[in-house]
């Protein structure tokens, strides 16, 4: 049986009481909770909103649409904050094992997006992501969900926040929060979670259910 999200994150918050000096813990630890604290679900986007057309750009440079992500029924799009992000490192490839095999078995879209363009193939090859990585151009898609937040705002926390700006090929330090997206096929949604603090993720049940899907025996068993 695999780990759930919540316990790959536990190891990784372990690890670094291990590795990290308290100043670095301490902001790490305050930024979370100053961007939870700040975090009104009202404000997101609610069941049944309608999702205006959006183009997201593929890891091989190509255009995906909103109607052509839909074409076929509905879809699931998963937001990160950047290739680099640890903690992404861990979320995607949960997902790829616990979610994407479901999805896919039904012919359900699953896209990852970020600001990051283009997109970090590195990121696709660590991992042996199944499902498609995207970019997010001008943060067009996160920003019309009200999920992009500045770190600037706040103390900065990650070692290499100076890059971030660098990283995305964005030049600024605004950045997406983790968030999972599902859209029926007229573009409504079905779920939508932000996560503002990135060591709390939506688990793979809650999207599966979303979509009416009961994985068996287990969600948390790797294919």
């Amino acid at each position: 049986m695999g780990k759930s999200l919540e316990d790959r994150f536990a190891e990784l918050q372990a690890e670094r009481v291990r590795t990290w000096n308290e100043d670095q813990l301490a902001r790490n630890a305050l930024q979370r909770r100053l961007l939870a604290e700040r975090h009104d679900p009202a404000k997101l986007p609610q069941v049944g909103d309608a999702i205006a057309p959006f183009t997201l750009i593929d890891q091989d440079g190509r255009e995906l649409t909103r109607d052509d992500l839909l074409a076929q029924g509905p879809a699931v799009l998963l937001f990160f904050r950047f290739g680099g992000c640890p903690a992404c490192n861990i979320a995607l490839p949960y997902y790829n094992e616990t979610l994407w095999p479901h999805l896919r078995e039904r012919g359900i879209p699953l896209v990852a997006a970020s600001a990051q363009i283009p997109v970090d193939r590195s990121l696709i090859d660590r991992h042996a992501l199944g499902f498609t990585v995207t970019g997010d151009p001008d943060y067009a898609l996160a920003r019309s969900l009200g999920i992009t937040f500045l770190p600037e705002e706040q103390p900065r926390v990650e070692p290499g926040d100076a890059w971030i700006g660098a990283t995305l090929g964005t030049d600024s330090y605004e950045i997406d929060q983790p968030a999972v997206l599902v859209l029926d096929e007229t573009a409504r949604v079905l779920f939508f979670e932000a996560s503002p603090d990135w060591l709390l993720r939506t688990e793979s049940e809650a999207i599966l259910a979303a979509l009416a899907i009961v994985a068996s025996p287990s969600i948390n068993e790797a294919r």
